[in-house]
């Protein structure tokens, strides 16, 4: 049951982790570049500027959804007393 209640919270997450990572990937690549981010769709874009603003952008992403998808779960959890998705996975020692 717990894992249908938990749909919402999952979709607003991921909403909101998507427009964050966006504007987290601009403002590091201005660190970069002084220019936009390169768009890998136009032919005139050099493979040296698209793949590293690729491999910045997934990472960007990565790391906002996993970070946005975590406190969900725990959100979720204080609010209703159960993880979503069944227990929570024991610290190993």
């Amino acid at each position: 049951m717990s894992k249908i209640l938990f749909v919402p919270f999952s979709v607003l997450a991921g909403l909101a982790s998507g427009a964050i990572a966006k504007k987290v990937f601009t403002a590091l690549w201005s660190l970069v570049e002084h220019e936009q981010p390169p768009d890998p769709r136009r032919p005139d874009v050099p493979w040296r500027k698209v793949i590293p603003a690729l491999l910045l952008e997934g990472a960007v992403l990565r790391a906002v959804r996993g970070v946005a998808d975590r406190a969900s779960r725990e959100a979720f959890s204080r609010l209703t007393g159960a993880w979503p998705g069944g227990e929570r996975a024991q610290p190993s020692s």
